[in-house]
């Protein structure tokens, strides 16, 4: 029997993206590019040596011929990526508005990711993969992108997929109380769940307590839910896995300069699966999610810093070491 057509399947929301190192209303420049937390988690991966496959839906538009091209040339197979005749490719703009401080705009209503729904997911479930990777954001996007990723996580953890959950909650997209509603549910079908520390509470409550003790009570909440392990990511102060069986592993950050800090979450779950894919031990895994996560902190844009394989030892040099 054949394996899996790939190593990871994810699918979601991937856009136009113009990145501005100024106001855009004085006639500031911009660079084209795209971004989305899957395919920059999938750009992620496919650098890291993986099989994986972006499963979104784009618009049949010029910003979803740039989509599909950018991540063909990366490395991600797209044969599974649909069409939408109807609807266009999402966009957003960035512009550095100020010293390091950026604004984003987004124009998502109605778009062809937006009209996402569980068939057009099924050519790619039925390639099968060892991971499914999953976030918040295509929960967010309405009630059809969010029965797709419910009906996805359902199939995969029926077959016996890893099942990754990343909050990544976005507060322009839907209130807390929305995400806990539209979340909490996908809980049963989770393995590994990845929040940073604010969002600890969207997916799991706790009663009372000492406060120093609450994120670990809320990690066994999760795990009473059926979750296998849990990240909290913790940004210059590194990250920690709880588990069901064992005490808390942290990981300090690697320390970078710091040039954009959009896309660091989607590299650390780039790097956690594919520690993951690779056996490592949960400590070594978090040490591959910080440095693929300080790649992306240390330079412009969403994903085009993530490290190749062989990249990986770089940030143990010596700043300002030159490799000849």
């Amino acid at each position: 029997m054949s394996g899996p057509a790939v190593d990871v399947l994810t699918f979601g929301e991937a856009m136009l993206s113009l990145q501005a190192e100024g106001a855009l209303s004085v006639g500031g420049a911009a660079r084209v590019t795209v971004a989305g937390a899957e395919s920059n988690v999938a750009v992620g991966l496919a650098r890291l040596g993986h099989r994986v496959s972006w499963a979104g839906r784009l618009g049949a538009d010029e910003p979803g011929r740039l989509v599909r091209r950018a991540l063909r040339g990366e490395g991600v197979e797209t044969r599974h990526v649909t069409t939408d005749p109807e609807a266009p490719t999402g966009a957003m703009l960035r512009e550095r508005r100020v010293a390091d401080i950026a604004r984003v705009q987004y124009w998502r209503a109605g778009s062809a990711a937006s009209r996402l729904r569980f068939a057009h997911l099924l050519p790619a479930l039925e390639d099968g993969a060892r991971v499914l990777h999953l976030t918040g954001i295509t929960c967010a996007l309405g009630d059809g992108p969010l029965g797709a990723v419910r009906e996805a996580a359902d199939h995969a953890r029926r077959r016996g997929w890893t099942v990754a959950l990343d909050v990544n909650h976005r507060a322009r997209l839907w209130t807390a109380a929305d995400a806990a509603t539209a979340l909490r549910p996908l809980l049963g079908s989770v393995d590994v769940l990845i929040a940073s520390e604010d969002e600890m509470p969207l997916v799991a409550d706790v009663d009372g307590g000492p406060r120093e003790e609450e994120e670990a009570r809320r990690a066994r909440r999760l795990f009473d839910a059926g979750v296998g392990e849990v990240l909290v990511k913790r940004g210059a102060a590194g990250a920690t896995r709880y588990a069901p069986d064992g005490h808390p592993v942290h990981c300090p950050a690697q320390p970078v300069p710091v040039a954009d800090t959009v896309g660091a979450g989607d590299a650390f779950c780039a790097g956690y699966l594919s520690g993951l894919l690779d056996g490592l031990d949960p400590g070594r895994r978090l040490r591959r999610a910080t440095t693929t996560a300080a790649f992306a902190v240390a330079t412009p844009g969403d994903w085009e810093g993530l490290p190749h394989r062989d990249e990986l030892p770089l940030l143990d040099a010596e700043p300002g070491s030159a490799l000849r």
